[in-house]
């Protein structure tokens, strides 16, 4: 008797602990942010979004960024972005200084806004 409820135990916790694995999944926010360089500026744009990227990974609700850059035409890069939290991301992370500086320094180097589209994982 002891033995089945050890087992019924450790059943009910993998699937306590499985079900909160997806839940996570399904609360983090995946962001796709998609730039597109001016000519000949793609070497300055993917320097400024690698500091950028680091100085993002010390807020609050950062999961990970990943950079993408086209194999074909080197002016599009395209972020791959996770947060744990969708109104930190679209409200204090958007008014950050070190991205608010970005904004303003990517006129230099952007052709214009990027595409920014959000997602979520489903299981």
């Amino acid at each position: 008797m002891k033995k089945s409820n050890l087992i019924f135990s450790l059943i009910i916790t993998l699937i306590f602990l499985g079900n909160n694995l997806i839940a996570q999944d399904k609360i983090n926010l995946i962001v796709l942010v998609k730039y597109k360089t001016q000519p000949a500026t793609e070497t300055q744009a993917l320097e400024a979004l690698n500091k950028l990227i680091d100085q993002v990974k010390n807020e609050p609700n950062y999961v990970k960024i990943v950079m993408h850059v086209d194999p074909n035409d080197k002016t599009n890069v395209l972020l791959y972005e996770e947060w744990s939290d969708e109104e930190y991301y679209k409200g204090d992370h958007m008014q950050t200084p070190h991205l608010q500086k970005f904004i303003t320094d990517s006129r230099n180097f952007l052709a214009g806004p990027p595409d920014i589209s959000f997602w979520r994982v489903l299981n």
